[in-house]
């Protein structure tokens, strides 16, 4: 198993040993795929904060309503396993504004990992039902998703190994297939980053190899693909055992890039991201190591700054989210599914520091919840 962690060249390499997984409606399997060759890991660095104004005060701590909003299952097809999670910035095609929009890993006659084909999406209500958004090759393996000003979806779609982009009303705009353009590895992570520090741009991670990469924009139009960052840990394991980069959250205060390593366990920022020709390992810092993180896998920027993060390998009866703040490391934790472990996937946060809300996809039930103060 490569158990390394490096940036360009970073001489830290960190140990761990963590599980990505999950089965729609059923217990996940927790056992690791075989190991590769990689070179001997020492022991992890002690995790140095990066120099922000961000406070080191908790909102998890204070957030004590847990709700379904509904199921994540597609009506049409019956594919589960909701991985993928956005919010939608505007109303357009068949999204209205806020809906939260969800990317199904699993085909529905199968219920195999990897094979799912659609988008769906939900009204951020109690009782909501789903509806189809897009579904199509080209979302095969669909694991995050981020959406653009103008509501277009982008997919970063691990079996397809393409990074498609969607309209709101489920045309397929272009699939930017891997090519000798687009460098794909197996894309695993993604985020929208807006155009405060330099071009718009989506960053997406690889499974394939531990790369982070960056589409950048004219409008809604592709102008470059620039590799930034290299060398997260991978296992190179089928879907539902895959180690590697992923829950990629971006600050556009402080032009950083938040990277969850869920080999390593490991949170990192890249700072002055937007910035960076190519990778630099001066732009990256480990800002959490080690337990509670377990097995991390999805993260989303909370409204103080603060990075939330989901754990997939914690034991049965516990599924920890974990409150990180980039000057002050690991905060607080909270148990929001006592079921199988390997339950929490996709997270978007949203609200204010006083009335924060966290929508999280729970794969144990197929379903999208809500936390709240």
């Amino acid at each position: 198993m490569d158990n390394s962690f490096r940036i360009a060249g970073l001489a830290a390499l960190v140990t761990a040993a963590s599980f990505l997984g999950g089965c729609s409606g059923t217990t996940p399997s927790f056992a690791k795929p075989a190991a590769t060759a990689g070179p001997t890991a020492t022991p992890a660095p002690t995790a140095t904060p990066v120099a922000t104004a961000t406070p080191a005060t908790s909102l998890l701590a204070n957030m004590h309503t847990l709700v379904t909003i509904g199921s994540t299952v597609d009506p049409l097809n019956g594919d589960g396993n909701p991985y993928g999670l956005a919010i939608a910035p505007v109303s357009a095609g068949l999204v209205t504004a806020g809906d939260l929009i969800v990317c199904n890993f699993n085909d529905g006659p199968t219920n195999t990992q990897g094979n799912g084909t659609t988008i769906v999406g939900l009204h951020p209500v109690v009782g909501s039902t789903p509806y189809r958004i897009a579904q199509g090759s080209t979302l095969r393996g669909c694991d995050a998703l981020s959406t653009d000003p103008t509501g277009n979806i982008w997919t970063a779609d691990f079996n397809a190994n393409d990074n498609a982009e969607y309209s709101p009303s489920g045309t397929l705009l272009d699939p930017f297939s891997a090519s000798a353009t687009f460098a794909w590895s197996g894309p695993w992570g993604e985020i929208y980053a807006p155009n405060s520090h330099g071009p718009s741009a989506f960053y997406v991670s690889n499974a394939g190899d531990g790369s982070v990469d960056r589409l950048a924009l004219s409008g809604t139009h592709v102008v470059s693909f620039t590799p930034i960052a290299s060398g997260f840990s991978v296992n190179h394991g089928q879907p539902g055992s895959i180690f590697a980069p992923a829950g990629l959250t971006y600050d556009p205060a402080l032009d950083t890039l938040y990277v969850v390593d869920t080999n390593a366990n490991t949170v990192s920022a890249i700072a002055k991201v937007s910035t960076l020709t190519a990778p630099s390992a001066a732009s990256v810092k480990i800002i959490a190591s080690g337990a509670p993180l377990n097995g991390p896998l999805s993260a989303a920027l909370l409204p103080n700054g603060n990075v939330i993060v989901g754990n997939t390998l914690d034991p049965d009866g516990t599924n920890l989210l974990v409150e990180v703040s980039p000057t002050a490391g690991i905060l607080t934790t909270k148990n929001v599914d006592t079921g199988p472990a390997g339950a929490l996937f996709g997270i978007v946060a949203t609200g204010t520091v006083s009335a924060p809300k966290i929508f999280l996809n729970d794969d144990n039930t197929n379903s999208l919840l809500l936390l709240s103060n």
